[in-house]
């Protein structure tokens, strides 16, 4: 048995002194050197006690050791898991009991306080900070350059990636070393990176665009990738005459757009710009295009699914679709409450089967029997329309989630906190367009009678139990919350009057 995943991305790199990551302080990492320090990473979870199939949870810095960390847990035959860096202590108590890992690697500075939520899973804390040091890289630097690579079979677990729930319980879900090699070789064929790209890499790396999508691509394909830390317009727009390829959110090209540095004549090199992760408005489409002459290319995908579709690398990239379905992937649109097919040019579930699809949600057999049918196709909860010759568009999501700079936000997570404040009697949390982040946080309030509640004093409370990017842009005191004949509350009538 070999190790599908390793072999396809890292194993063939042995011995290429072909540039691999060019970091912020202009260094340069070639791909060989990359293989030696997976293969030290490797020994060091191997000695820190990981096996086959443990966890390796790991909520640090964007470096290239934490790529490579990546791989040294695909190569030691473990399953990664990474974290938002915004998460707080009680969300990370959650993810580190449900999924018990071997090993949880952290900022240094966040070493006492992990170190006592690992303790009743006797799990190993190793660090790794934004400078480049930590007991992880002591430890890697003391290693062996030669990792003898786990076997792992194609329905192995690699990774475990958390998604939240409308519920509030976030859910794990089970990625193989099938379903992230096909999505790359599917992706690198369409988009048809090959080893003559440079790709700006400016995502997080602890989701499945930054991570799967960019690296896993770029690994295959042998490309270059100009890693930074985080998303800088001067950055970007020094490297977009050097580079080929730009994979980002909708975030970063109203940000781009609004430098009139952006021109055609300094994006003549560049041949394709992605976008994913959230909506991209057809205004900021158009406005690229006029700017650039570049259509951006907008995919759609899920954690649980990798990408589902794309629009063409070579064809027509309208404004508002995601496209066709990828090669090896099916996608069906279904009447959510019977399941069975709506005809085109019909609003309807989106469902999708194919190696791209996950193996389940961790410790949830119900509620991945709820949503991964028998026949494979799961269902996304995600509402779309396909065209006659099959093209998709979301027009909708059953449940409330909020897609803001990329980032998947669940209200009841926010309403269950807010509710819980003394002298609230109820909330409502909902998403607004946002033309820079896709959607933005707001939050209607109504205090119990008599309660003196102020917007500041919620905000004051919310703040430190969820991550920054939760955090409601405004929570609007009101009397009550519109709700229909059943007394269930209208969240689109909320939608519409705050939409401005």
């Amino acid at each position: 048995m070999t190790n599908i995943l390793y072999d396809a991305l890292i194993a063939p790199h042995a011995f290429s002194d072909r540039s691999f990551l060019e970091c912020d302080d202009g260094s340069t990492i070639p791909y060989a050197e990359f293989v030696r320090r997976v293969a030290q990473l490797a020994h060091v979870l191997v000695n820190a006690g990981v096996g086959p199939g443990d966890r390796v949870f790991v909520q640090v810095p964007k470096r290239s050791d934490t790529i490579a960390l990546y791989a040294a847990a695909v190569q030691a035959g473990a399953v990664y898991l990474p974290v938002n860096t915004a998460y707080t202590q009680a969300e990370l108590s959650y993810f580190i009991t449900d999924a018990s890992p071997r090993v949880v690697v952290c900022d240094p500075k966040d070493e006492a306080v992990l170190s006592n939520i690992c303790a009743p899973v006797g799990a190993s804390v190793l660090t790794l900070g934004s400078d480049g040091t930590g007991s992880l890289i002591a430890a890697a630097d003391a290693a062996p350059d030669h990792f003898d690579t786990v076997p792992r079979g194609q329905d192995d677990l690699a990774a475990l990636l958390y998604t939240s729930g409308t519920t509030g319980r976030s859910k794990g879900a089970m990625l193989s070393h099938k379903n992230l090699l096909s999505n790359a070789h599917s992706l690198t064929e369409l988009w048809q990176i090959t080893d003559q790209d440079r790709l700006i890499h400016a995502l997080p790396i602890f989701h499945s665009h930054g991570l799967f999508v960019a690296l896993n691509t770029s690994l295959l394909a042998g490309a270059r990738v100009r890693f930074m830390a985080a998303f800088d317009t001067d950055d970007i727009i020094a490297e977009l005459p050097k580079s080929t390829l730009l994979m980002g959110v909708p975030t970063f090209y109203t940000r781009l757009l609004d430098d009139p540095r952006v021109t055609q004549e300094r994006c003549a090199n560049m041949r394709l710009f992605v976008s994913g992760s959230a909506p991209l408005l057809a205004e900021t489409h158009t406005a690229f295009a006029d700017r650039t002459g570049h259509h951006i290319l907008e995919r759609y995908g899920m954690t649980e699914t990798n990408m589902i579709t794309s629009n063409p690398y070579d064809g027509d990239r309208i404004a508002g679709t995601v496209g066709y379905p990828l090669p090896g992937t099916e996608v069906m649109i279904t009447d959510p409450e019977t399941g069975a097919p709506v005809s085109p040019g019909h609003i309807g579930m989106i469902e999708v089967r194919g190696d791209n699809v996950f193996q389940g949600y961790w410790n949830m057999p119900e509620k991945t029997a709820a949503e991964l049918r028998s026949s494979g196709f799961f269902i996304t909860g995600d509402l779309g329309i396909a065209a006659e010759d099959g093209r998709i568009s979301i027009v909708g999501r059953q449940k409330d989630l909020i897609i803001s700079g990329g980032y998947n936000i669940y209200p009841k997570e926010i309403e269950d906190a807010i509710n819980d404040i003394d002298g609230v009697l109820e909330s409502a949390v909902f998403g607004v367009p946002h033309p820079d982040f896709g959607e933005s946080v707001l939050a209607v309030v109504i205090p119990d009678p008599g309660a003196s509640v102020t917007e500041d004093a919620i905000a004051n409370v919310i703040e430190p139990k969820l991550a920054r990017f939760k955090h409601p842009r405004r929570y609007i005191l009101r009397d009550a919350l519109p709700r229909n004949t059943m007394g269930k509350v209208q969240k689109n009538v909320l939608r519409t009057e705050y939409a401005s």
